[in-house]
């Protein structure tokens, strides 16, 4: 399992909406859409980066580039 990191953006340091951890998962995730996957061109959907929550597993997905990543220290 990926070393769990804790994130901010714009300054504001991010929990998690159902349990409440701040140690998390990152991930690229594609936000595919019925047009390009119809036209056989998923690979050019946007991308979001997905903070999975380490304890819970909820995933929260941001587009926004400007997240703030910090190893947690173990």
């Amino acid at each position: 399992m990926a070393k769990p990191v804790n994130a901010a953006v714009g300054g504001t340091w991010i929990c998690c909406l159902i349990c409440e951890s701040d140690q998390f998962r990152v991930r690229e995730v594609k936000l595919n859409s019925f047009g390009l996957e119809f036209l056989k061109m998923a690979w050019a959907d946007e991308s979001a980066t997905g903070l999975i929550c380490y304890w819970c597993g909820y995933v929260h997905l941001f587009v926004n580039r400007d997240i703030e990543l910090r190893r947690v220290k173990t």
